[in-house]
């Protein structure tokens, strides 16, 4: 299923259905519960309908399926945002855990989602429409919310009873959604269950207060505006009023009234006003994803500098950073680093300036600059994930394979979930000549993608160069047995 407009299902139909079709297999009971019911506390209402690994599998699968289906944004620099932005809300959000799994998909609508599994994930378009950091987070902190409430298992318990699908025919048609990218799969195993899943695609109306008043209570903990959430909800009635028949893919499976945002509005009221500041990087990665969906980067240069030409333009320094992105996308390498250096000369050690400054060295082929450049930065911010990419990136350029995968190991350690980095790994193993390193790269990545007998087959041909009693051996016959055992586990 692409994310192009559709008449019937959208992706985000697609993930909810998934959702509603691996919860619905499990057991459950009918659970009577009004819209004015008390908060949950974690492992109340609905915790003891699906268990936490029951929970893990439904990420698991749903990750896989957006990984096959839906494109995503693999920009290091909006992914560190991202996880900035959402790690400042967790620590006030009511989580069972906090370890979570970002998706960024690559669409211009608006959309977030959270499902369980702690899967968290966003549209670009969410930037593009949302004018503030507050904003956007009201929308993140929302999402946590539900997550939090657990209201996925809970709207199960309210259900009634209905026929029994099996795992095995679930798993088929979302496969073949996967693979196909067509509604062929949702018909599949949809059958007569389209009605109920009708019904379930939607949030109830007492989930959606709950989620607002938990959301507003996280962006206040966070230090952030709970009135961002009310001026985020105008922005989507707005859109929604623009675009007539289509809805919003974010409202399809989040009703929203007039009388909601007036409810909200009247809530953030309550909260002790002060002035909250957006974060500058908020605006400069809004700026990069601005490029990004331009009709085309000539257009968007074209643009920066119509903004920069007027007398009120706000965050200048964002509009600039937009215009040395457009100009960088558009081949104009020379006025983009003008651009990079001088708003390097106010803030001398931001990495998104650096990086991009970097980026466009690479596109010049001054790989010796730009990697004195990205080696200077990461000396001052060890460990950065955007610095580090640039840095394999430069090597891989440079041909230095060898380097590339040490870079590229300590990305793969510490964001073992990116799947992209896992396949760059391989690429950076076969030009340093180390084939073991290709395939248990390769294998790592076919795991992530669900295909258990390709990464049995990668840790094999790995296992099969290395000689007995080696210590390497010894971990990839180890991950062999892991994957082998899900393998069997997944046959039977």
């Amino acid at each position: 299923m692409t994310l192009t407009d559709r008449s019937s299902a959208t992706w985000q139909g697609v993930l909810a259905l998934i959702l509603v079709l691996l919860v619905t297999a499990l057991p459950g009971k009918t659970l009577a519960q009004g819209p004015d019911s008390t908060l949950p506390s974690i492992g109340g209402a609905g915790g003891g309908l699906i268990s936490g690994q029951q929970e893990a599998d439904i990420g698991r699968q749903v990750m896989m399926s957006i990984r096959r289906s839906a494109p995503q944004i693999t920009d290091p620099l909006v992914y560190d945002y991202l996880s900035s932005v959402i790690y400042r809300l967790v620590p006030s959000a009511p989580l069972a855990s906090s370890d979570l799994t970002l998706a960024i998909i690559d669409s211009p609508d608006i959309n977030a989602f959270a499902v369980p599994g702690n899967i968290v994930g966003v549209n670009g378009g969410l930037f593009l429409n949302a004018s503030s950091e507050q904003q956007f987070a009201s929308v993140l902190a929302h999402e946590l919310a539900h997550l939090s409430q657990r209201h996925f298992a809970r709207r199960l318990e309210q259900q009634e009873t209905s026929a029994p699908l099996t795992i095995a025919g679930m798993i088929a048609g979302i496969v073949l959604s996967a693979v196909t990218q067509s509604d062929i799969g949702i018909a599949a195993i949809a059958g007569t269950q389209a009605l109920a899943i009708q019904n379930m695609l939607a949030y109830s109306r007492a989930n959606e207060q709950e989620a607002d008043r938990v959301g507003m209570e996280i962006l206040a903990d966070s230090g952030m505006d709970p009135r961002g959430m009310p001026e985020m909800f105008e922005i989507m009635m707005r859109q929604n009023r623009l675009q007539g028949n289509r809805v919003p893919e974010y409202l399809s499976t989040h009703p929203l009234t007039q009388s909601r945002v007036s409810d909200t509005r009247n809530r953030a009221e309550q909260y002790p006003r002060r002035d909250v500041a957006d974060a500058q990087e908020y605006h400069l990665i809004r700026s990069r994803l601005q490029v990004r969906y331009a009709k085309s980067p000539q257009v968007a240069v074209a643009t920066f500098r119509d903004y920069l030409e007027r007398p009120d333009t706000e965050k200048p320094d964002a509009v600039r950073y937009g215009l040395a992105v457009a100009l960088l996308r558009s081949g104009n390498y020379n006025d983009a680093i003008s651009e990079l250096e001088r708003l390097l000369e106010s803030s001398p050690g931001r990495i998104t300036y650096l990086v991009t400054l970097a980026e466009t060295m690479v596109e010049q082929g001054r790989l010796d600059e730009a990697r004195d450049l990205m080696r200077e930065a990461l000396d001052r911010n060890p460990g950065n994930y955007p610095i580090t990419d640039m840095l394999a990136r430069v090597e891989i350029e440079a041909g230095n394979g060898e380097r590339a995968a040490e870079y590229l190991n300590r990305l793969t350690r510490e964001l073992p979930q990116k799947e992209h980095l896992w396949l760059r790994l391989a690429e950076a193993e076969g030009m340093a000549r180390n084939i073991v390193g290709v395939h248990r790269a390769r294998a790592e990545h076919d795991i992530l993608m669900g295909d258990l007998e390709s990464a049995q087959r990668q840790l094999r041909q790995a296992q099969e160069r290395l000689p007995a009693g080696a210590p390497l051996r010894q971990a990839v016959t180890e991950r062999l047995s892991q994957v082998s055992a899900r393998l069997n586990q997944q046959r039977s």
